[in-house]
Order: structure tokens, then sequence, then C-alpha cells
């Protein structure tokens, strides 16, 4: 027996007591599911393997650091039994994704981070679970012999399959969890445990069956295959791992998002079930909802830093949010002349930024602008989502 082992194993009333407890503190601190499962992640390694030989991972090279513990949680932690796996819905009431992709006017901020960070309300929220499972182990465990740790995204964790495996649901060719009641409009956490809870999981039937709808309506193409995402030609990781040019051949397809990218979730039809929050922390910010591009285009870069504060979108920085905007100013021709002069007029007074960044994407804005026919003639895929189809 380690050392960062319980010294002595209590009753197994006294684990299912806690594990009941533990799934009404799940809920009393707002989460909406909470699942207990082993580490054993051994299937998943060679998936991974395959996917970083690939490359699809882009430049992000902590997917690759830390060895094995992406998929060993009880590496990561050393003498970690059972994963405590959590989601909670995310999603604002009163949110159209589709109208505002149909808006070239307007920016599309991805649905998760039009509040407040998630990763500090939710590490928060993990910390206090963590807080209470501790207090009522030690009825049978010394403090010194219990060890947890939570987790929100924020660590080398395989939280989608560690999250199915729980029984929260099932990954979907899009790559996301899917949940039958709450669709994907989901956060998830983990607490990583060396108290052996009894496991919870029930298996999760795979049930996107041969649909192909998230699939179809990537606009950049970023899925060479089902349950295979390249982050070299996702919107996402464009938009805000990024920090280089966006390559030309994505401009485009781009159109209006400015931030993240969420068409694979719009389309699919089981989150025709998706859940809305109540959390008033994942309300949007400063209309961010339903915002227009030039009103974003002309912050300075501190009403960009005040703005933000405590949200995910400072992670992009201002230069490429600048970049991101450019971008998606240049592809808003279909507008009326009075507002294309409007927008000509911002990306102009942009020309001198000093950033090599900044000015080649308004460069290629201006010229998307003057040479509106040059568009390629393509079917603008986002006009074409339909959750309801």
């Amino acid at each position: 027996m380690t050392s960062s082992t319980p010294s002595s194993i209590p009753f197994a009333e006294q684990l299912q007591a806690l594990v009941d407890n533990i799934e009404q503190w799940a809920q009393e601190l707002g989460f909406q599911q909470v699942g207990i499962t082993d580490t054993d992640l051994s299937a998943e390694e060679p998936r991974l393997k395959e996917w970083l030989d690939k490359g699809y991972q882009a430049d992000m090279d902590w997917m690759a650091d830390h060895g094995d513990k992406r998929s060993r949680p009880h590496e990561l932690l050393p003498g970690t039994l059972r994963v405590i796996s959590l989601r909670m819905n995310y999603l604002p009431t009163d949110t159209d994704p589709i109208r505002i992709l149909k808006s070239p006017d307007k920016a599309y901020i991805s649905r998760y981070t039009l509040g407040r960070d998630y990763h500090k309300l939710v590490r928060k929220r993990l910390s206090k679970l963590a807080q209470k499972i501790q207090q009522q182990a030690t009825q049978f465990y010394t403090d010194a012999d219990i060890q947890q740790r939570p987790f929100v995204d924020s660590a080398p964790v395989l939280e989608r399959p560690l999250a199915a495996k729980a029984g929260l649901g099932w990954i979907g060719k899009h790559t996301l969890l899917l949940n039958e009641e709450a669709g994907s409009w989901f956060f998830l956490g983990e607490i990583l445990t060396n108290i052996p809870l009894p496991i919870t999981a029930r298996a999760v039937a795979n049930q996107c069956n041969d649909c192909q709808a998230c699939l179809k309506v990537c606009p950049t193409d970023a899925f060479p295959r089902p349950y295979q995402l390249d982050a070299r030609r996702c919107i996402s990781y464009l938009t805000i791992e990024n920090k280089g040019p966006i390559p030309l051949e994505f401009r485009e397809p781009i159109g209006n998002r400015i931030f993240g990218c969420d068409d694979c979730q719009a389309i699919c039809p089981w989150n025709k079930y998706a859940q809305h929050s109540d959390e008033a922390d994942f309300s949007p910010r400063l209309q961010l909802d339903h915002i227009e591009l030039l009103e974003l285009f002309q912050w300075s870069e501190a009403q960009f830093l005040k703005n933000t504060e405590g949200s995910a979108i400072r992670r992009t920085g201002y230069e490429g949010w600048l970049r991101n905007l450019a971008v998606a100013l240049g592809n808003a021709t279909a507008l009326d002349e009075v507002a294309r002069h409007q927008i000509v007029t911002a990306l102009q007074e942009k020309i001198a930024y000093p950033s090599a960044l900044v000015q080649e994407h308004v460069h290629w804005a201006l010229e998307q602008h003057r040479h509106p026919e040059r568009r390629r003639k393509r079917k603008i895929r986002n006009t074409s989502i339909d959750p309801q189809q």
C-alpha cells in the first residue's frame, strides 16, 4: 500500500454514502451531472499517438508534453484511484447562434466565452466539492491520507474520454461529448482522488449513427474523418490559439467568426435537447452575443483589456483580436454601400497600426472590398445551418 493510498479501507456503506452526498453536493454547486470512473484510458493511447503523429495539434506543443500523463491520471497525481467527472451547462438563454452567423455586420463569438471565464467559476465549484469530500472522508481516513486535485481544462487530462467513461455521454463525430438529454453545450471538470469510491459509470451507447451534419457544416473542413479534428484547419484554433497570420485559404470561410466557432454544435440534432444555463456569470457581457464588428474593431487596447477582464477572450490578445476582426470585416462585402463605406474607413484607419500581423489582415480586408467580384463563388455554409433539419 503506497503512501498516497488511504491507510484503511472503510466499509462499503460509508463509501456509498459519500457517493450519494457527492451527487447531491454537485447539484447544489450547479453541476448537472456527475459520474465516477477508474483511471484506465489505455484504449485512448493509440488514438492520441496517431493524432499527434499526424500533427493535428498544430503548434499547440503542450498537447504532446507530459509524456503519458495525459492518458494516465494516476501518473499525473500518484495514487489516484478514481476520477469524479462532472458537467455544467453554459448556453445562455436568448442567444441565437444561427441569427448572428447570418448577420455579416455582427461579430460571432463562441457561446462558451460570452460571460465570465469558465475556468475560474468551474474550478472554484470543483474545489468546494473536493473540500466537502475531504471533510466527510476524514470520518474514516486522516487528512494526510487523502489526496485530491480538481481540474478544468487546465492540465494534461483527457477529459472527454474520462467523461464518456464516467457515463456522462458519448464522444460525437465532432470530437465533443454528447448527452442525449443535454446536447453538448456544457463544460467538463474532474476531481482526481485516491479514495476508492464505488464506480457509478454506466455505458452510454454512441447515438450519432449515420448523421454527418457536423462534418459537412464545418466551414474549413477541419474533420479529416469522423471523430478526428485537424486543429490546423479549425476556426477555434485559428482565431484563438494561433498567434500568427490566418492562412489565406481559411479567411473567407471564417466569415464573421472572431473568437471560436460553434457550427458543429449548432447543427447537431442532439442540441435540440440542450439545456440553457441559469448561471449569471455565463450571461453575455457588453451585449457580446449580438454586437457589431465595427464597434469591437474600434476598441483601443485599453478598452479591450478593460472589457475582457475576467473573460476567456483575453486569450487571443489585442493583436489577435484586431487580426480576427479585420478578416470578419473583409468578409462583410454583402452589406449596403453606407455600411461598406464605414467598414472601409475603419480599416483604413488601422493601416498604419504598429503590427505587421494586423497590417497584413487589414490590407487583405481592404482588397476584399475593392474587388468583391474576386471572392470565391462558394456556398456560404453558415447560412445553411438549421438544427431542425
